[in-house]
């Protein structure tokens, strides 16, 4: 045996500001009773990690480094870490990301105290470093629960009903060899669970240990993997949770009687709608309202109508989908670089909202005819008998719209 209590992994790619912040929580912070270690895995970076790395390891860090020759992706990194890690116990940090040490700590004695156990999970903080407050958990655990080995309709009932996510954990390291296999298709952290759930116990605690850190002192409004995630990856958490449930039956630990096949296929259903809901909010916060229609109609066909993910923003969606299907139409048509907006009095406010809503600057907008060649111009017009004037006068006739022609697809 190495000695070492916990390992705790990091993985990392040209993000050097955001790893020396990390560390330097790791070296302020970071005050155990047992031996540790920092397992970094730097998937070949061009920048100065490895130069940053080396300064820690100088001042006392107890970090072993590794650095590929060339990337092999986020995922082989992930496993690298975990795979290099030589303690008892592995806990995945991201590189932008904070450890509560204390309450780190606590979880590693509880897993010390309950052999049985192969994971602790917890839920995570959403952090603002900025003004160094915690903004919310991310799901609430109201007592800390132990769930037996094997019990996988129980644990799925608990996910479901708090709609928890196991992505962070603290993790035994034996049983991990055979947990941990990369998930393409299935989010990783339920297909993880299942096969820590397989192995032994497992348990959520009530005292997050995690800081995600939210609003960020090193870069503002900066693009986070996990957003990216909930943006597009339902199907893959869907994935996921038919994993999970796969397993336990496998296992024998579920009855897939035909109703209870159906309850199982329900509950997937309803999180995943949720988990959509999410992903419909996000694309509408980022103006990008006709993802978030293709949302709203699955959402909806699903049967959350008034779901309150969707209810601030349904007044305005038809009307904001049809003005961004003007301009990606508009922008997507080659050599069109004059937009002529016909029979509108104010064209100030239209084209400001055009703009918001991703009008390429290249595209001159006008409300007078104008010595642009009648291919290079798109018109969009007020009163729908104006659209045959236009496509007389010689204008493209699938470049001349109306309201109606941007509106009738949009069902609500």
């Amino acid at each position: 045996m190495s000695g070492i209590k916990l390992s705790i992994c990091i993985p990392t790619y040209n993000r050097e500001a955001f790893l020396r912040n990390s560390l330097t929580y790791c070296e302020n912070d970071y005050k155990f009773d047992f031996p540790f270690e920092i397992v970094i895995c730097d998937n070949a970076s061009t920048d100065g990690t490895q130069q940053v790395v080396e300064e820690f390891i100088g001042r006392g860090l107890p970090i072993r480094y590794f650095k590929r020759e060339s990337n092999a992706g986020a995922l082989a990194n992930v496993t690298s870490t975990l795979r290099l890690g030589r303690g008892e116990y592995l806990i995945y940090l991201a590189d932008d990301d904070i450890l509560i040490a204390d309450a780190v700590a606590d979880t590693i004695r509880y897993l010390d105290n309950n052999p049985e156990v192969t994971c602790a999970h917890a839920p995570w903080f959403f952090y603002d470093e900025v003004a160094k407050n915690d903004i919310a958990k991310f799901y609430n655990v109201e007592e800390d629960r132990k769930f037996a080995h094997g019990s996988f309709g129980e644990v799925f009932q608990y996910m479901f009903e708090r709609h928890i996510f196991p992505e962070i954990a603290i993790y035994r390291s034996s049983p991990l060899r055979s947990a941990w296999t990369p998930r393409e298709f299935c989010f990783y952290p339920f297909p993880f669970l299942a096969h820590f759930l397989d192995q032994g116990a497992i348990a959520f605690l009530q005292r997050p240990f995690y800081r995600s850190i939210a609003n960020s002192a090193i870069v503002r409004d900066r693009q986070q993997e996990g957003t990216n995630d909930v943006m597009t990856s339902w199907d893959r958490y869907r994935g996921g949770l038919e994993y999970f449930l796969y397993t336990g039956a496998k296992r024998g630990a579920l009855n897939l009687t035909p109703e209870a096949r159906l309850k199982y296929d329900e509950m997937c259903k309803i999180f995943t709608l949720n988990r959509m809901a999410v992903a419909f909010r996000f694309w509408a916060a980022r103006k990008n309202f006709i993802k978030a229609y293709e949302l709203y109609t699955r959402i909806v066909w699903g049967g959350m109508l008034d779901h309150p993910e969707i209810r601030p923003f349904r007044e305005r969606l038809p009307l904001m989908v049809a003005i961004q299907t003007l301009v990606s139409e508009v922008n997507a048509a080659i050599g069109i670089n004059t937009l002529l907006l016909a029979g509108f009095t104010e064209i100030t406010a239209l084209e400001n909202l055009m703009r918001e809503l991703g009008l390429s600057e290249r595209v001159k907008v006008t409300k007078e005819l104008s010595d642009s060649p009648l291919e290079c111009t798109a018109v969009f017009v007020s009163v729908e008998r104006d659209r045959e004037y236009f496509v007389a006068l010689g204008y493209l006739p699938n470049l001349v719209f109306h309201e109606h022609d941007l509106a009738r697809h949009i069902l609500m």
